[in-house]
């Protein structure tokens, strides 16, 4: 009998240290590993292992990249046949086949979750998008479940395709999210450019969450910004890309799609290092209130 409520987690960092949390509070017993001391179960990658009932179910969440490679050939090493290693950070995905047949060569499962949410996902929930198998999907089910938003399964998760699958639709998810914060964002600078017209610049934000076609979440952070710093004059208009934009261009180059918004907003990001703007201040201040990220100070 396969145990799925109990989990480990790699990477209690601001995203992993919230699901381990939601985790708890939904009735699953999970084990977490830090190398921080202050946030960790363990002490050692082993002893999470050790923690675990067999097969064992492993969540890796930690940066994308080298990072990632990292763990699952270090938490390889000491799982046995017939674990499931859950990869749910920002990974390309064309990363994702190599850890499939990497962890597959010891009859290792590997499933990879494309997760949206940020530092608000452990109150409301996460956006999940998972590539795999279908029994390795159904497995880890009670998981997805502990995660996901209230409501329909299938309006918070998705079992997007095979492997790779996942973190494809999370990196599009992601590319999207990139045009919206630049329109509101160029928005924002037209407003304030005209405050000898327009006298409440926030307020006209704030108007647009009832009743209008742009109503959204992002919005609501965006007037939640504007409401804390109306003048965005404590973040300097310096805007980091955390990649899966570029992926996302890369992608719509390799098959012939045009993504001219998508394009624009990286751009914009790059101009952005160069100068400060009103709209990249704005464009800092989004990503800071819906994940966390930390922004510069002016």
């Amino acid at each position: 009998m396969v145990d799925t409520t109990h989990v480990g987690i790699i990477g209690l960092g601001k995203m992993g240290g919230n699901m381990r949390e939601r985790m708890r509070t939904k009735g699953l017993t999970v084990t977490g590993y830090d190398p921080n001391p202050e946030v960790t179960d363990v002490a050692k990658l082993s002893d999470l292992v050790d923690a675990l009932p067999s097969p064992r179910i492993i969540w890796v969440m930690v940066p994308s990249g080298a990072v990632t490679d990292s763990v699952i050939t270090e938490v390889e090493a000491l799982l046995d046949a017939g674990d499931l290693v859950i990869d749910g950070g920002n990974t390309r995905f064309t990363d994702d086949e190599l850890h499939r047949e990497q962890l597959a060569a010891r009859d290792i499962a590997f499933v990879d979750v494309g997760v949206s949410g940020g530092i608000w996902g452990l109150e409301n929930g996460y956006g999940l998008m998972a590539g795999g198998e279908a029994s390795d999907i159904e497995r880890a089910m009670p998981i997805f479940d502990a995660l996901r938003p209230e409501g329909p399964r299938d309006e918070g998760f998705v079992h997007a395709g095979p492997v790779g699958a996942g973190h494809y639709v999370k990196m599009v998810h992601n590319g999207i999210e990139y045009a919206l914060m630049q329109a509101w964002a160029e928005g924002f600078e037209l407003l304030d450019s005209r405050k000898d017209l327009v006298k409440d610049v926030p307020g006209s934000f704030k108007a647009w969450q009832r009743g209008t076609v742009v109503r959204s979440w992002l919005l609501e952070l965006f007037v939640k910004a504007l409401e804390e710093d109306p003048d965005f004059a404590d973040i300097a208009g310096y805007v980091e890309d955390s990649g899966e934009g570029r992926w996302t261009v890369h992608e719509a180059l390799n098959q012939a799609v045009a993504v001219p918004t998508i394009s624009a907003a990286i751009f914009a990001r790059f101009v952005s290092r160069q100068d400060d703007s009103p709209s990249m201040k704005a464009v800092a201040a989004l990503r800071n209130q819906f994940g966390g990220h930390s922004v510069r100070k002016s």
